[in-house]
Parts: structure tokens; sequence; C-alpha cells
């Protein structure tokens, strides 16, 4: 944690992975554990760290991701086999839930301790 008792991303990146699962997003994968949680980490670091929602058009569809003190931070690339094109496009909340649940959101965010 940082001194004033935030996070920090690559904090927050080590609680993510322990619980994305199947009922976070239906495409996770145990060998590929990011797979499919874009949208919903995206909602939950923007809640933990605020800044601004972000996305890019990737072959699989639209790829959320944040932007924190002016930080591209994306916490699920690893779920990529190669690089992806950042277009840096401004997102939001809603946009990103649309491709998430309330469900899977609500779930994550108990199990990061919100």
């Amino acid at each position: 944690m940082t001194t004033g008792g935030e996070m920090t991303p690559v904090e927050l990146y080590e609680k993510l992975k322990q619980a994305w699962s199947l009922e976070t997003s239906s495409a996770w994968q145990p060998d590929n554990p990011a797979r499919g949680q874009c949208s919903v980490t995206a909602i939950a670091v923007h809640d933990i760290l605020g800044g601004d929602i972000m996305k890019t058009r990737t072959p699989g569809g639209t790829h959320f991701y944040n932007r924190v003190n002016g930080v591209k931070w994306d916490l699920t690339i690893s779920q990529f086999d190669r690089p992806i094109p950042f277009e840096d496009l401004p997102s939001d909340r809603a946009e990103a839930m649309a491709d998430t649940s309330p469900a899977q959101y609500e779930l994550l965010r108990k199990r990061l301790g919100l």
C-alpha cells in the first residue's frame, strides 16, 4: 500500500489475479485468468484508483483499461498472446458495464474487499 493507505496499481493487480474466476467472466480460463476480465476490471480499478476508463478495438472486440493520473494501466493485458493497439478512446462506466453484468461486478468488488 502507499503511505496514504491507498492501493497501488501493482498491489491491485496482485489482488485481481486472486479474485478473477469463471464467476467474474464467462471467458475466464485457469491458464489465462485475465481473459474476458477487462470490462469488470476497468470498472473496479476506476472505483479504487479513479482516473478514466479507456477502450481500444481488438480483433476480439472492444478492450477496456484505465488511465490514472495520465498513466495507462491495463491490468488485463496478459490475456493477449500478441501486442494489441491502444487507441486510447474515451469510455465510461456505463459502456464497460454493458460488457459485463452487475453480478460479476459485485462479486469482483466483494473479492477485492470493497
